[in-house]
């Protein structure tokens, strides 16, 4: 018995060393910062919190990411980083220094491979590079895919510009580190097998909305090439006067007034995040935190800047889902005081014209399908289709999607239901055939443009571009169709920013 126990135990303490000496003997890559170590997974390279930025702690919080300073020795990157600070489950988790990202490539070899980087959502306040598995894409397409952390919350968003001139671009410090990462990119990235000139950013719903505010921001041009904005457009990028009484929020919580600003700059991290935790509670948290209107990172409106000759020449992919909002309202939801308890957090001033589209659905509709409906259009499907036809007159290809599999559901095309087919790492394992014909048919099809530039593949109806006589869009149903909508609803007097507060 004692000759098999130390057998056993000769055994594990075998594969725990060769385990050890595969991680020791994982790709080595010689970055702009020193060389990284990382791991073979699936048969492919894989670099996880890889640091772009030095950590934006201490006198560095609220400030833009300044570049990492040099290593000597070899850093193992066989690990995520921390996520960005924020409040989870009850509690707070993850760390100020965030500035990761995450690389999976076929091979580092000199190979110029498309590159798609993916930018997590979560209201700007939650969220990971690691939610999203860099795989889908990597191990049988030869994409390079990257996904990347960036500051959350009032660590990314929160307006200090008014407080000191340090702090001019605090309220776009998340947009400054997707550019950050964007540049580390277009620095290393042919050191990982990667075209640095074939760049696609994507995101879905924040993630689609942080993307667009970077795209408005000249401080990016040359940085990609190809946009992909799911459930996403410029609606969260807020005038100053609105992001100035977000953060007076969060100060009156504290028991803190206007005064006390400065407390902000050396708070723990934890006491601002269990604020920031209750004061995002609730569906109003969707909207509380987003980029500014600052004149420096983001310097004119939006749509201004799509439609101008300041808009560098890229390619994009926009679509939203049919029933965006059954993600965030049930069908057992209390609709008894709707203005209070959606309507105003979610909105604020604009919640009068929310309201007003509602009580005119409640015509037609049940109280529930009219929540649904507004909420959809007042949140995404206005602001995606407004941002996409100023782009289509810019003489920027846009290929417009509409999401509507609801899996016999009632509602059932919600909000991200669509990541499920465009990130399947196992395609195979998929037995309906219709889940696995609209598998092969979105993720292929993002493929395409990923790699080319241009959607259409032998699988899918002929894909057109989007212009705002024809509409027409591709339908992501139980069968793929090519649809010219009648008309594409836009309330003019609702502001391009979701959430203003004057």
């Amino acid at each position: 018995m004692l000759s098999v126990a130390r057998s056993v135990i000769l055994f594990l303490a075998i594969c725990i060393a060769c385990k050890t000496s595969a991680q020791e003997n994982g790709p080595i890559v010689k970055t702009d910062k020193g060389y990284i170590r990382g791991i073979t997974e699936n048969n492919i390279q894989v670099f996880k919190g890889i640091p772009y930025a030095a950590p934006p702690v201490r006198d560095l919080r609220f400030m833009p990411p300044v570049a990492h300073t040099t290593w000597a020795d070899t850093l193992a990157t066989t690990s995520f980083g921390p996520v960005a600070a924020q409040y989870s489950g009850n509690k707070v988790i993850g760390s100020e220094d965030c500035l990761s990202l995450n690389l999976y490539t076929p091979k580092a070899d000199d190979h110029k491979r498309a590159v798609v980087v993916w930018i997590h959502g979560g209201s700007l306040t939650n969220g990971s590079g690691k939610g999203m598995n860099g795989h889908a894409f990597a191990d049988h397409d030869d994409i390079v895919t990257i996904t990347i952390n960036y500051r959350l919350g009032a660590f990314g968003f929160l307006y200090m510009g008014d407080v000191d001139k340090r702090y001019a671009q605090s309220g776009n410090c998340g947009v400054l580190d997707v550019i950050a990462a964007l540049k580390w990119i277009k620095q290393n990235i042919a050191s990982f097998g990667g075209d640095p000139n074939k760049v696609t950013i994507m995101g879905e719903s924040a993630g689609a909305k942080l993307i667009s505010a970077v795209l408005i921001s000249p401080l990016s041009k040359g940085l990609f090439q190809q946009y992909i904005a799911e459930s996403g457009s410029v609606q969260c990028v807020r005038d100053t006067v609105t992001a100035k009484n977000e953060r007076l929020r969060i100060l009156n919580k504290m028991g803190l007034t206007s005064k006390d600003v400065r407390k902000l700059l050396t708070l723990p991290a934890d006491s601002i995040m269990k604020i920031q935790g209750i004061i995002t509670d609730g569906i109003g948290g969707n909207s509380c935190f987003g980029p500014v209107y600052d004149g420096k990172v983001i310097p004119v409106d939006g749509y201004k800047y799509a439609a101008s000759k300041d808009l560098p020449k890229i390619k994009a992919i926009i679509g939203t889902n049919e029933y965006e909002a059954a993600a965030f309202v049930g069908p057992n939801a209390d609709l008894t005081d709707v203005n209070k308890t959606i309507f105003k957090p979610l909105f604020e001033d604009g919640a009068p014209m929310a309201y007003a589209y509602y009580q005119q659905q409640l015509k037609t509709d049940s109280p529930y399908a009219a929540e649904v409906k507004t909420l959809t259009q007042y949140m995404y499907q206005m602001h995606s289709y407004r941002f996409a036809k100023v782009l289509a007159q810019n003489n920027t290809p846009v290929w417009m999607y509409r999401f509507k599999y609801n899996n016999g559901k009632p509602f059932g095309a919600k909000h991200g239901e669509e990541l499920q087919y465009l990130w399947n790492t196992n395609p195979g394992a998929i037995t309906d055939s219709t889940k696995k014909q609209l598998t092969t048919n979105m993720h292929t099809a993002w493929v395409a443009f990923i790699k080319t530039g241009d959607p259409n593949t032998p699988t899918l109806t002929q894909w057109p571009t989007y212009n705002s006589s024809t509409r027409q869009v591709v339908v992501f149903d139980t069968t793929d169709t090519i649809t010219g909508l009648k008309e594409v609803y836009d309330d003019k007097n609702f502001p391009s920013q979701v959430f203003m507060m004057r």
